[in-house]
């Protein structure tokens, strides 16, 4: 699994990154733009999502839960300080994807209970597309993390996710996680599409 969480730079905007992700094969696209305003994000969705439905891929707000319809999107990922996740359940029902932030087993096990889809954990490492950046979990982080998630039965996939570079790959994904989401390590290639296709494939071998 690979995500692709929007961001902008001086060479690309928000719709231009995720235009790129695609083209790269990315298949999971999350839509995040803090500090816009509710028009401002909608003018973007209504853009981002019919590109996403154009490559068979899976479009995702970022908190926002009220805006999921008028952006067409498949479901939201809600952060640690966001609307709770079994809140937005009851107000998007069964078929809606709900993703929420981890930094802590904790967090996993009450995302677990209020029926999450997917957890994105992290961070990683440092990173500078995160204003409010939580502990870094580094590799020790997740094994252990991943270990209790077995001893506990929890299930729920989960998806590294900070500062992560081409070369974390085999060690992230030997944690134990079931994915990686991205940003700004793709933003600053060179070549945006074929970073993806280059994370894409160096995933493979995980069956993702």
């Amino acid at each position: 699994m690979l995500q692709f969480i929007s961001h902008y730079n001086s060479r690309f905007s928000y719709l231009d990154g995720i235009a790129l992700a695609l083209e790269g094969g990315c298949r999971w696209i999350q839509l995040r733009m803090k500090e816009a305003s509710d028009e401002e994000f909608l003018a973007c969705a209504k853009e981002a999502g019919p590109l996403c439905r154009r490559y068979g891929a899976r479009f995702i707000i970022d908190d926002r839960v009220r805006l999921l319809e008028a952006c067409g999107a498949d479901g939201v990922h809600l952060g640690r300080n966001d609307m709770p996740v079994d809140e937005a359940r009851r107000l998007l029902g069964p078929d809606a994807i709900i993703g929420g932030t981890a930094n802590t087993l904790d967090d996993i096990v009450r995302l677990a209970a209020q029926d999450a889809d997917y957890i994105g954990c992290g961070p990683f490492r440092f990173t500078t597309t995160k204003a409010k950046l939580s502990p870094v979990l580094g590799l020790e982080g997740y094994m252990d993390i991943c270990s209790e998630m077995r001893r506990l039965g929890i299930r729920l996939p989960i998806v590294a996710i900070g500062g992560i570079e081409y070369g974390d790959i085999d060690n992230i994904m030997r944690c134990g996680v079931d994915g990686i989401a991205l940003s700004g390590s793709i933003l600053r290639a060179e070549d945006p599409a074929a970073e993806t296709r280059r994370f894409l494939d160096a995933l493979k071998k995980y069956d993702i």
